[in-house]
């Protein structure tokens, strides 16, 4: 099946970092916004949680689509900030990230980073996961307020962009997915597509 053809593809995110980051496999894509509740159940494990919500977002996006375009595929995607297996979500507010900041300081932090995709009018559903494994440095207030201040990154799980200023922070990354700390492993991704026939190099 070539991208040309009459599947839709369709990211189940409003995250310009995932639209970002799924252009560069050169497909055409149109991106729609998942209604999914993102509360953890409990005793739920952070990378549990990620898989679920990478799936329900998908499912939830192609549902909605059923009607006018039941053939496409829906990509949803979901990252959990796993530290010492209590799950950090996305801090929202100054304060919050401070704290989540401070938290992480000196400690290794499990990023969580889940894909799924799903084609429903052919039951295609399939989902993987990507762990970067993070090791920050030891960081005092003063350098937390400097960098929160100067990135706000008050919209990524964990309060810090590796791909911009927020690397500073830091003291390792090992992954073999170099873009699921960015919010979308785009390795895995691509293997799903092909799963579910596209066509990519």
């Amino acid at each position: 099946m070539s991208a040309s053809a009459s599947f839709a593809l369709v990211l189940a995110s409003t995250s310009r970092y995932r639209r970002e980051l799924l252009a560069r496999l050169a497909l055409p894509f149109e991106t729609a916004a998942p209604d999914v509740d993102e509360t953890p159940r409990a005793g739920e494990a952070p990378r549990e949680l990620a898989l679920r919500l990478a799936l329900e977002k998908a499912q939830a996006v192609a549902q909605t689509m059923a009607d006018r375009k039941p053939q496409a595929i829906v990509i949803g995607s979901d990252q959990v900030a796993d530290l010492h297996g209590q799950p950090l979500g996305k801090p929202g507010t100054h304060e919050r990230a401070a704290a989540q900041l401070a938290r992480m300081s000196g400690q290794t932090v499990l990023f969580h980073t889940a894909v799924a995709v799903v084609q429903a009018s052919r039951g295609f559903a399939q989902s993987s996961l990507a762990t970067v494994t993070v090791r920050f440095r030891t960081l005092d207030a003063a350098t937390i307020e400097r960098y929160l201040l100067a990135e706000q990154p008050y919209d990524c799980a964990g309060s810090a962009k590796s791909e911009g200023l927020g690397i500073a922070l830091l003291q390792a990354i090992e992954s073999d997915d170099p873009t699921a700390l960015i919010g979308l492993p785009l390795i895995r991704t691509a293997q799903l597509l092909r799963a579910a026939g596209l066509t990519l190099p």
